[in-house]
């Protein structure tokens, strides 16, 4: 009996732990070629670090191109932000979505303004694995 409630007592915890969540907003600033801000429909402001991408610091090499690149595709559009993690600083971890279905996180790879950070590649879905 008592296996059985700490086996359920763990999986619950897993199950909240896999918690992914939904943002949607306006993007109000964009920090560099990986992190933006969003404000909500709350006028909660959250940042957000693209998931699965890195990119130039702002004083590296092509770190302004590359925030200028994030900037043209996102700045003071509406996004849907996909995230199941924050990262040590309270960032929220996720894909960004426009309105028609882009993943500008794939798009700034594309666009050759950031790489594939390979290191948290477990963290992405199969699918955005492939791609």
């Amino acid at each position: 009996m008592k296996f059985k409630l700490v086996l359920t007592l763990l999986l619950s915890s897993a199950l909240l732990c896999a918690h992914s969540t939904t943002i949607t907003g306006q993007v109000v600033g964009v920090t560099d070629g990986d992190t933006v801000t969003v404000i909500d429909a709350f006028n909660t402001q959250h940042k957000i670090r693209l998931s699965g991408i890195d990119a130039p610091e702002k004083k590296q090499p092509y770190g302004a191109r590359s925030k200028q690149s994030l900037s043209d595709l996102v700045f003071e559009k509406q996004v849907t932000i996909e995230s199941d993690k924050k990262d040590r600083y309270g960032r929220d971890i996720g894909k960004i979505l426009l309105a028609t279905g882009q993943d500008v996180n794939l798009e700034q790879i594309t666009r050759g303004f950031a790489w594939h950070y390979k290191e948290y590649q477990r963290e992405q879905s199969a699918n955005d694995r492939k791609l």
